[in-house]
């Protein structure tokens, strides 16, 4: 008997997607254009920049072909700003996601209609200061696989250490809203995927919690309404027997 599927996606799986996030790399060799499923990649010609899906990037850094450039985020600078941003500046949400690179109002093509991990809020030409969908899991790779492209590795890894312990406090403090008389809506902008992948089972849990909590409650008003109703019966029936 085949067990059930977990709810959403895993972190694992969460992490395969992120291989798909677009990176800029500086070629050290010549690579002529690859014909992918995704379409084709642009010709390599060192030393210029050029954008890669990060599973590519992250071969041809292994093969020494290649040096993966850090996205602006991925810098110190940039992640003192973001941690700054969640604990002084907004304690009690998320910092805000990247801007879309095709504004609603300037979509002009249906190619333009795109989301992560193919957004390119990853490459050298990304703003700094905004923690992308893939934020997790693409810093953790780099760091893993290209430490030497990072500037102060050690630094950035310290960092994205702590935006992942006040994030995921904000998280599990965001479902307090939830246990309120008659429930409440968590804000949830700006969370990163292997975040919800993380926090799905504490979510859904206290979600269920809720739910069965709610459910018990109604039992018992009915409960108690129908024994109210039965005494008032009781009482008139004795009233009218006298």
């Amino acid at each position: 008997m085949a067990l059930p599927l977990q709810a959403g996606l895993t972190p694992m799986e969460v992490a395969f997607l992120c291989e798909m996030e677009m990176v800029t790399v500086v070629p050290r060799q010549r690579l002529e254009r690859l014909n992918l499923l995704s379409g084709p990649t642009p010709a390599l010609r060192p030393p210029h920049r050029a954008p890669l899906p990060l599973w590519l990037a992250l071969l041809l850094k292994r093969q020494r072909r290649a040096n993966i450039l850090p996205p602006p985020w991925l810098l110190p600078s940039s992640l003192e700003r973001i941690l700054k941003h969640e604990t002084e500046t907004s304690p009690l949400a998320f910092s805000p996601p990247p801007p879309h690179p095709h504004p609603i109002t300037a979509r002009i093509s249906p190619t333009d209609h795109i989301s992560p991990p193919f957004l390119p809020s990853s490459t050298a030409e990304a703003p700094p200061d905004y923690l992308p969908y893939h934020w997790l899991e693409l810093g953790e790779i780099l760091l893993e696989a290209a430490s030497d492209d990072v500037p102060e590795p050690d630094r950035v890894r310290g960092l994205l250490r702590d935006l992942r312990e006040v994030r995921m406090s904000k998280m599990r403090g965001s479902v307090k809203v939830l246990e309120g008389e008659g429930g409440g809506v968590s804000k949830m902008t700006g969370v990163g995927a292997m975040e919800v992948a993380e926090g799905r089972g504490f979510i859904l849990g206290v979600l269920d919690g809720l739910r069965r909590l709610g459910s018990s409650r109604e039992v018992a008003r009915r409960e108690r309404e129908e024994e109210e109703g039965g005494g008032e019966g009781s009482e008139d029936e004795a009233m009218g027997f006298e």
